[in-house]
């Protein structure tokens, strides 16, 4: 690598730190309940987990073996594969995440472990308290590894969507973890992925939850204004034209956060009782003022 290209990758580094401190926090709190999840309820339970952290937590069970070893080669083994296809801006995150989660599984292995008997709620407990820390980490744009990794450099590299692939590579460990530690504990270990993969996709809506709002009205321009004085956001005018009447209206369209929907409905009943409102859910929105695209 000439010292040309070292300069700029190192510039580039330096850029990413400076302008993802929010992220790295994020990061660090996801990463850490994930770990904690791992030591104090999938662990000492004997339970399965998926992808490179399942067979990492495999191998303590069955080499009595720190699983943050297996754990960090198997990462940096994939981002030496997949880097070429990853943006830097991920490969940094998620090599920040891989390093934090490796080096807590090492430093928290001797937490003291809560007693409970009720296997099922463990998992319960373990699937929320991972999803909420991965669905963190996921919301900064990183990943912990493992065939996340793998998805998204295939998905880069030859333009396929390999998703369902993932669920496969999960299940294969899922199978390989059963003849060590019995039906009973994988199916407990099923339930806490399953609910894992659940609260996940809740963190991730809760984040990007918005409302697509349409207005048609007489008085648009009140309408415009209201939305981008009082509320802060930007409004788009399009040209509709009513089926019946044949008559031209202007409609307003916007997105918005569920209390500046609320706002925008008292707004219109204290200022047009006439007009008509249409509200829809975004599941995301991506752009200036919302998730930026440097994310992905």
């Amino acid at each position: 690598m000439s010292m040309n290209k070292l300069r700029k990758m190192l510039l580039r580094l330096r850029i990413i730190l400076k302008q993802e401190k929010d992220s790295f926090l994020i990061i660090s709190f996801g990463t850490t309940i994930s770990v904690i999840a791992t030591v104090t309820l999938i662990m000492p339970y004997k339970f399965p987990d998926a992808g490179l952290t399942g067979l990492a937590v495999l191998s303590s069970y069955v080499f009595h073996i720190s699983p943050s070893w297996l754990f960090a080669i198997g990462n940096a083994a994939l981002l030496i594969w997949g880097w070429k296809e990853l943006s830097p801006r991920f490969v940094v995150l998620t090599i920040y995440g891989v390093g934090l989660f490796s080096l807590l599984l090492k430093v928290l292995e001797f937490v003291p472990v809560p007693s409970l008997d009720d296997l099922f709620l463990i998992a319960v407990f373990a699937g929320v308290i991972k999803g909420i820390g991965g669905g963190l980490v996921f919301r900064s744009g990183a990943s912990l590894g493992g065939t996340d990794i793998v998805v998204v450099a295939l998905r880069n590299r030859y333009g396929i969507e390999v998703g369902k692939y993932s669920f496969y590579m999960n299940l294969v460990v899922l199978l390989i973890s059963a003849p060590v530690i019995g039906i009973e504990r994988t199916i407990y270990g099923l339930v806490a992925i399953y609910i894992s993969g659940i609260v996940v996709d809740g963190v991730l809506r809760s984040f990007d939850r918005r409302r697509q709002v349409f207005v048609i009205s007489q008085k648009y321009e009140q309408v415009k204004d209201f939305i981008i004085k009082e509320l802060g956001r930007g409004v788009t005018l399009l040209h509709g034209e009513g089926g019946f009447t044949g008559k031209s209206q202007k409609v307003v369209m916007c997105l918005l956060t569920p209390r500046q929907t609320m706002d925008l409905k008292r707004f219109l009943a204290s200022t047009d009782k006439r007009a008509f409102m249409v509200v829809a859910e975004a599941s995301e929105v991506v752009g200036k003022g919302f998730k930026s695209w440097k994310e992905f």
